[in-house]
């Protein structure tokens, strides 16, 4: 395997709860109303130290879009979904986003965020932005 070459961020951050790895800044934070299968998400504008998974079309709370899921680079733990495609006019805003589940993530102040109560929902985007 080949030199694992990682993204440093300076400032406030959130990061992998398994390994420490950086994900995203703070400043990065579009919305921290979303939801997902295990409870709250925020959406990005940036991540970085992820890698992609397959395209799919998923249908989600707000309508149909393509989405990869997302990998920490480091550990290779899930740790949420990025927007390629939104199918609906009012949903556009989210392409090329990403999301991250809070349950899956350090925040900024070293909490872990751990899930309260289960979405009996599948997959969910659901925000208030």
């Amino acid at each position: 395997m080949g030199r694992l070459f990682l993204v440093n961020l300076e400032g406030k951050s959130y990061s992998c709860k398994h390994c420490k790895t950086n994900l995203g800044l703070c400043d990065d934070v579009v919305s921290k109303s979303f939801q997902s299968r295990h409870g709250k998400a925020y959406l990005f504008s940036k991540v970085v130290n992820v890698y992609a998974g397959k395209k799919e079309d998923r249908m989600m709370m707000t309508g149909m879009h393509t989405v990869v899921d997302i990998y920490c680079v480091k550990c290779g733990s899930y740790v949420g979904w990025k927007y390629e495609f939104a199918f609906e006019k009012n949903q556009k805003y989210k392409e090329g986003k990403s999301v991250l589940d809070r349950y899956k993530v350090w925040g900024p102040d070293g909490n872990n965020y751990w899930v309260a109560q289960e979405v009996e929902a599948g997959d969910s985007d659901t925000d208030d932005a």
